[in-house]
């Protein structure tokens, strides 16, 4: 069975086209920097690796390139649409109603617009991509894997906010939890590798968006993303925790208005308020020419994730692992170089050397005296939606 993952994140869109149950990749991409001139599009068969740099204005656009790939008279790799059988899809927010791997109807994409105040900078676009699927390959299955179905295990105590009941009882208002599939497969790939039964894991996935959960004996127990993608840990252009007194401030005492801070703290946030910079290549870049605010973004960027690291280890009263993944996770040692300084209380301790070294699979970059593992473990979402979307389907 061919199937097609399409997973459109708030600035990019990976997609992988894979054969089940084998898990055989026939081809991969990706589309960078969505929105801008600059976008960078990658493309990747057994035959062809290709790399190219063009203006990509929105998500709708980016899926339509990939699609004109796919179909590409020398370096496509299906000559018609009808040879992909199901379409993958990410979506973020699945709110209560989803806890489970679903076939997508009317009913589903309604919903799944319902939950676009819940995660501005994503389910539109999740929605887009399944309704240009549905356009570009009409006889295919469109099968949506939720970001929140990981999380359905957090316990009340986590997941709770600590406002009168009937918010949590009529409204559902609470802690749902997101990058459910990514730290769902890395978890799983981190205790396969450590080899214990019992296991208490950290994992820390930091790209445009961020987060962390505490996992214990394989279930999410908390998690840094809250009743949307928002909050936690500095993102790209979100600011994560906020004193929410001052989203009031700004309102009664600046003159903004409630969208306008809802703008601001979504998208003119994070790492982009701090530098001028959303990507972080640039700010390392800015960073080591002496920029004062990308290396105080850097700084802060870290200490955030650090304080996470001690809430989550009191939480599973133990660590015996941090799992670094997704893009910067997997590829910025500045970044673990950062959050492992000054950690010895807690065990951890990075080997400097491995931390430099790049390796396509896990990689364990702490020193042999650490009592922490320290695990870098490359994301898959798209096989693990795959699987998933098989499985639904078969």
């Amino acid at each position: 069975m061919n199937i097609l993952v399409i997973n459109s994140g708030s600035s990019s869109i990976k997609f992988q086209l894979i054969q089940e149950p084998s898990g055989n990749l026939i081809c991969s991409g990706l589309i960078e920097r969505v929105g801008d001139h600059k976008a960078i599009l990658k493309y990747k068969t057994d035959r062809f690796d290709i790399e190219e740099i063009d203006r990509i204005d929105n998500h709708k656009e980016g899926l339509k390139r990939v699609v004109d790939l796919l179909l590409h008279q020398e370096n496509g790799v299906i000559k018609d649409t009808d040879e992909i059988q199901v379409i993958g899809h990410r979506v973020v927010h699945g709110g209560n109603f989803f806890s489970d791997t679903t076939l997508i109807t009317s009913e589903v994409k309604n919903k799944i617009k319902e939950y676009d105040v819940l995660a501005p900078l994503h389910n539109p676009n999740n929605l887009e991509g399944i309704l240009i699927a549905e356009q570009l390959f009409p006889n295919a299955k469109q099968v949506a894997v939720f970001d929140t179905a990981f999380h359905q295990t957090i316990p009340e105590k986590a997941k709770k906010f600590a406002i009168p009941n009937t918010f949590y009882e009529d409204e559902h208002i609470q802690l749902y939890g997101f990058h459910g599939t990514s730290h769902k497969y890395v978890s799983k790939k981190a205790i396969e590798y450590l080899g214990i039964k019992n296991s208490k894991i950290i994992s820390i996935h930091l790209g445009n968006g961020c987060s962390m959960t505490a996992i214990l004996d394989g279930k999410s127990i908390d998690h840094s993303l809250g009743f949307a993608p928002a909050n936690g840990l500095i993102m790209g252009t979100r600011s994560g925790d906020i004193d929410h007194s001052i989203i009031s401030y700004m309102v009664n005492t600046l003159g903004y208005t409630l969208e306008e801070v809802d703008t601001l703290l979504t998208k003119k946030s994070g790492m982009l308020g701090l530098t001028g910079y959303s990507d972080l290549r640039d700010i390392q870049r800015e960073a080591e020419n002496g920029d004062p605010y990308c290396i105080l973004a850097l700084q802060m960027n870290a200490y955030r994730i650090k304080k996470y690291i001690g809430a989550y280890a009191a939480s599973m009263n133990g660590l015996d692992a941090i799992v670094f993944t997704a893009g910067i996770g997997e590829n910025s040692s500045v970044i673990r170089t950062l959050v492992c300084d000054e950690m010895e209380y807690f065990g951890i301790a990075l080997d400097e050397s491995k931390n430099e070294q790049r390796s396509s699979g896990i990689n364990e970059i702490n020193t042999t005296a650490s009592k922490v593992k320290i695990i870098v473990v490359p994301t898959n979402e798209e096989l693990e939606i795959a699987k998933q979307a098989y499985k639904l389907i078969h």
